[in-house]
């Protein structure tokens, strides 16, 4: 019984670590809600929407795999010769025929390297196609998501999504995947070649696999939570990023830098929390499936020495040196594979927590949509009507109450009031921003549901007081959605609403570079060139929220002058605090609490002494303190 101590304290080792890491397993799963990572679609779910994606390039899929097939016969042949030539070596020593070996062994060599670098080259394009249609699909339905929803996501969760997060998904189909079915392909051909070597050395690697199992299976469950929770504060740091980049010079006005530090060093240092959890727990399995090989090794050492000096059999089959060197390379060549999986297996569990990231996003259903008979429309006149229409942002918190007006076809008509009464509410809710809680809203009599919101908002040209400029050139600017305007037609835009005055200084003209935000243009020329945008499109319908404020008086006087011009194109809705800049306006509506109060000519309403009235004699007598 004494030889078989050697074997039985190796049993006893790894049993008492399948214990440590049992129950180290069986308290994470108890906390696993506590931690609140944890993946919210199974993998199933996951993987049959990713192929999906990679269905259109299965024959390129079936390609490498039969590629695959042939490299995998490097990892099966080379123990077999060098066990050969141990045991050529051994016998009568004969030069021609270990030549012969080595051929062979070089020529299955070269096989695998071709194999490696095609399955490589054909993954590489392959998935990239992938990678960029799952970003286009992204994307696109970001595009399509409500102003509200938007509004409820930070941009650099956006942003993480359509980059880092598509990129851990391109390495699941140029890289993970493949090799997984490679390390499975690895193991179970080289379990039949040990089988047909020897039964019992087979056996005994094989005791070992319900612990490799069992490992397995607890670090999967391990890694991950771990990557559901470096996604996470990866997102959270990028979401940070991006905000306070773009807000940084409040930063320095205010003089925060050290409390944005310290905001951003808090979240640096959860994600560096979450990475160093995800390498502790990658850290601790390979040196425990290292410990397994070792433990293997120390076991066929013994078994086949011991069963070579006894010179006994097993199902007829006796211990050599040839096959102790095969086996021992064998042994190798099958916990390769399984450490290989574990690495993959960390690389999967990051692709899926990514692919869960973007698919819920993409599963959020666009909250207003085309109904099933929307119309398209090629011109409208620009009647619009308000009829008793209620809208809230949330619940029953009403933004407008029972509001009804109705707009003629080019009438220039301004909405007054104080701060969230409902202006520019009435603004977003026209061009369909929003959809109302209750009652309708027409536009030449046809109620705006019933419009596809391509069409509606082709008709509309909005300028707002957050002027945003992309970067480019300034021509690029303007026309925005259409590439057919000549240089011209672009100037002719222009000079309607006195942008060329600065842009013939500029020393390319309308190719002068936009930097980002058109920080290099001042707050009126970005104003001035959201109304050459404007202009240039030949909307039916023009908004103005708040188009004339922020901007010095002589450009304010520019502007003004535009829009006197600009209300002959079609109807136009404007909001305003400057009542100086609307006392042109055909009629004026003042709203108070999400209710109109009054409505006429500005001559009218100031003649009947009520709201409007008030309004403007205070911001005159503001003006004139």
């Amino acid at each position: 019984m004494h030889e078989y101590y050697p074997l039985l304290i190796v049993a006893a080792i790894v049993g008492t670590f399948a214990i440590i890491f049992s129950l180290a397993f069986a308290f994470m799963k108890d906390k696993k809600n506590a931690i609140g990572f944890d993946r919210n679609m199974s993998d199933g779910e996951i993987v049959k929407r990713l192929i999906a994606y990679a269905k259109p390039y299965w024959k390129n899929f079936l390609l490498v795999l039969l590629i695959l097939a042939a490299s995998v016969t490097y990892d099966v042949v080379s123990p077999r010769i060098l066990g050969n030539v141990a045991e050529l070596i051994k016998d009568e020593f004969a030069l021609p025929e270990l030549y012969k070996m080595v051929v062979l062994y070089a020529g299955v060599l070269v096989v695998t390297i071709v194999c490696t670098y095609s399955q490589a080259m054909i993954l590489q394009v392959t998935g990239q196609k992938i990678l960029s249609a799952i970003r286009e699909d992204t994307f696109t339905h970001i595009e399509s998501l409500s102003h509200d929803q938007l509004n409820h996501i930070p941009v650099g969760k956006l942003v993480t999504r359509v980059t880092n997060d598509t990129n851990a998904i391109s390495m699941m189909f140029t890289n993970i995947i493949v090799n997984l079915i490679k390390n499975i392909f690895v193991i179970i051909s080289v379990l039949v070649a040990m089988f047909s070597l020897n039964i019992e050395l087979t056996l005994m690697v094989l005791a070992f696999a319900p612990f490799i199992v069992l490992f397995t299976i607890i670090f999967r469950k391990f890694s991950r939570r771990a990557y559901r929770r470096t996604k996470d504060a990866n997102t959270d740091i990028n979401t940070f990023l991006s905000e306070n980049l773009s807000g940084i010079k409040i930063t320095q006005i205010f003089n925060c830098e050290d409390k944005k530090f310290k905001e951003f060093q808090k979240k640096n240092k959860e994600l560096e929390s979450s990475r160093t959890a995800e390498i502790l727990v990658f850290s601790i399995f390979r040196p425990s499936m290292y410990m397994l090989y070792m433990a293997s090794v120390m076991c066929l050492l013994y078994l086949s020495g011991k069963g070579y000096i006894k010179g006994t059999s097993f199902f007829g089959q006796t211990i050599t040196s040839g096959v102790l060197v095969s086996f021992y390379m064998y042994v190798n060549k099958f916990y390769n594979p399984i450490q290989n999986l574990a690495e993959m297996f960390n690389w999967l569990q990051s692709a899926l927590a990514s692919a869960e990231k973007i698919f819920s996003i993409m599963d959020m259903k666009p909250e207003v949509v085309d109904e099933p008979d929307a119309i398209e429309v090629e011109h409208i006149r620009g009647e619009i009507e308000f009829k008793h229409v209620w809208f809230a942002y949330e619940g029953e918190d009403w933004v407008l109450k029972d509001v009804s007006f109705k707009i003629a076809p080019k009438e220039t008509v301004a909405f007054v009031g104080a701060t969230g009464s409902g202006k520019t509410t009435i603004l977003s809710l026209v061009c369909r921003n929003y959809d109302i809680n209750k009652g309708q809203i027409l536009i030449d009599g046809i109620d705006i549901k019933k419009f596809k919101l391509s069409s509606l908002r082709s008709h509309f040209g909005q300028m707002l007081q957050d002027v945003f400029i992309f970067s480019g050139t300034v021509k690029s600017n303007i026309v925005l959605r259409r590439d057919d305007f000549t240089d011209e037609e672009v100037m002719e835009a222009c000079r309607y609403v006195n942008a060329d005055k600065f842009i013939d200084k500029l020393p390319k003209g309308i190719n002068e570079e936009v930097r980002e935000r058109g920080n290099n243009f001042s707050q009126g020329q970005r104003q001035l060139l959201s109304f050459a945008r404007t202009v240039i499109h030949k909307p039916d319908v023009m908004i103005l929220d708040e188009a004339t404020a922020n901007i010095d008086t002589e450009t304010e006087n520019l502007i003004q002058i535009s829009l006197e011009k600009m209300m002959n194109i079609g109807t136009m809705l404007i909001v305003a605090h400057r009542l100086s800049t609307i006392k042109n306006a055909d009629r004026i509506i003042v709203i108070s609490k999400g209710e109109i109060i009054e409505q006429g000519s500005h001559e009218e309403l100031l003649s009947q002494n009520g709201a409007y009235h008030e309004l403007y004699r205070l911001q005159y007598a503001g003006e004139n303190a």
